[in-house]
């Protein structure tokens, strides 16, 4: 069952930057995204190594690893460039009063 999470105000988003942010009861953290006014919600730790996505470039809706340039489709979680493989996990997301909430499983 999920769970809506309060994850941020919006104005604590920046637009077409990465940020991470922690939810509560959530022991990992997440990155937030703002791309043409559309939020999205991945996990932040790279399916392929350690390293956070947060502190990763975004290209439009791609976000690249900082670690070895593997890269991943914020929207969907596809990896999209070579190393990474596996998918990222994404979770709904919805506005509401100026804050950013997550439906988290």
């Amino acid at each position: 069952m999920s769970r809506r999470v309060l994850l941020c105000p919006v104005t604590e988003v920046p637009d077409n930057t990465p940020k991470q942010v922690f939810a509560e009861g959530q022991e990992e953290p997440l990155a937030l995204y703002r791309v043409n006014g559309n939020y999205y919600l991945t996990d932040d730790l790279c399916t392929h190594g350690l390293a956070s996505l947060s502190d990763g470039d975004l290209e439009g809706t791609t976000i690249i690893c900082p670690l070895h340039g593997g890269a991943f489709d914020i929207r969907t979680g596809a990896a999209i460039e070579y190393p990474c493989t596996r998918p990222l996990r994404t979770y709904p997301v919805d506005v509401e009063d100026d804050h950013v909430y997550g439906m988290l499983a």
